[in-house]
């Protein structure tokens, strides 16, 4: 099952006290990014980020949920409707998340 645009608006809408937030879309998912690092998604209108310990940290209770199949376990962030909460969580995890790898030219 596909992602909706509204819960991405959603999202964004939610996000928008942070600057650099940008997304792709891939197989009807999106994938976050925050100042260019990837920090997680919304995969069938789940919010999930990477369990990095400043995420875990943060909402120690959260479900660790499978974006899709074959993929790595991702903390499921249910306070979605709290604009404070996702701006602390987004910038509290920023340091520890891996930088995004370089394009490979063709």
């Amino acid at each position: 099952m596909a992602s909706s645009k509204e819960y991405l608006d959603f999202i964004l809408e939610q996000l928008s006290e942070l600057e650099e937030i940008t997304y792709k879309t891939m197989m009807g998912e999106y994938i976050f990014y925050y100042r260019g690092k990837i920090i997680g998604g919304i995969y069938d209108d789940r919010f999930l980020v990477k369990p990095v310990k400043s995420a875990i940290a943060c909402i120690p209770n959260a479900k660790y949920e499978l974006p899709y199949d074959g993929a790595k376990k991702m903390l499921l962030v249910d306070d979605v409707d709290n604009k404070e909460f996702l701006t602390s969580l987004f910038n509290s995890m920023y340091n520890e998340l891996p930088a995004s790898k370089p394009k490979k030219k063709k």
